[in-house]
């Protein structure tokens, strides 16, 4: 059969009918059908083909242990929250992105620990607890934290001047499913500019920032595992984050405490900034 424009789609899907794994299969065929859609469509010029290929060929190129460009680049065209949501959890916390900095394990802390390892200008207690759908404390929970700091940056940003698992922290529930852990309140950044996905947002006139916002990944035995933000309500870029992954249920008052109890209660002197974020997890069927 001569390979027109007519008979491309049939031909290439045809060529996967042998597929041992149906979803890939399925997948395979769905993917091709929607390809040539597009170009057909779009009707690229093969300089424009180019183009794309050198593009995701240096996307792949940027990736590194401490950076991945394709989560970036996911992140930007809205596909990360689009396959979140698809999947999230039915009553349970709301998941947002995962975002290309969890790509070094954070290091285990006790309950109480402090996760900012370079004294930021104001101290802040995140807590909450770690309950099911059903409304029961989730005790032993792992509950899984990484955020940038003051100043808009990772450890892995900055290597020279932030310790290894600066920001981040792995921690468990207490019996009655609660967690609490020091920190400072993380500022609005810029996701990474300097490679090919930052060049994509400048060509098309996008900015790169993202909401203040801390990360979380909590799980729990029986329940599924959820990866989502506390968003600093009132942050700057709160309504036009650069990777869609604000959701009004996961926004979050960071409020100035003085109550001495409360500080005492958390091992710091008041004033200090305290957060309160319950996280829900659905039960596995």
């Amino acid at each position: 059969m001569d390979f027109t424009v007519g008979s491309a789609t049939a031909a290439v899907a045809g060529s996967f009918d042998a597929t041992p794994d149906p979803r890939l299969r399925e997948v395979m065929q769905m993917l091709t059908q929607h390809l040539h859609d597009f170009v057909r469509e779009a009707a690229p010029t093969i300089g424009e083909w180019n183009t794309a290929i050198e593009f995701l060929t240096e996307v792949g190129r940027s990736c590194s242990d401490t950076r991945q460009e394709f989560i970036l680049l996911s992140d930007v065209l809205g596909v990360s929250m689009l396959v979140e949501t698809i999947n999230g959890q039915e009553g349970g916390t709301e998941s947002t992105v995962l975002g290309p900095f969890h790509m070094t394990e954070s290091p285990r802390r006790e309950l109480g620990d402090s996760v900012d390892l370079i004294g930021g200008t104001r101290v802040c207690v995140v807590s909450g607890t770690v309950r099911s759908t059903s409304g029961e404390p989730l005790a032993g929970a792992s509950v899984d934290v990484w955020q940038c700091t003051e100043d808009g940056f990772y450890d892995v940003q900055q290597p020279e001047r932030q310790p290894a698992g600066n920001g981040r922290g792995l921690f468990r529930t207490d019996p009655e499913g609660r967690f609490w852990f020091r920190t400072v309140v993380p500022s609005h950044y810029p996701i990474p500019t300097d490679g090919p996905v930052g060049r994509l947002l400048a060509a098309t006139d996008r900015h790169p920032y993202r909401p203040a916002h801390v990360h979380f990944i909590a799980s729990a035995q029986g329940h599924e595992e959820v990866t989502t933000h506390a968003f600093v309500a009132g942050s700057a870029y709160i309504d036009s984050d650069a990777v869609f992954a604000v959701k009004k249920n996961l926004m979050v008052e960071f409020v100035e405490t003085t109550d001495p109890d409360i500080a005492a209660e958390y091992g710091v002197e008041a004033p200090f900034v305290h957060a309160e974020f319950d996280i829900v997890l659905q039960e596995r069927s």
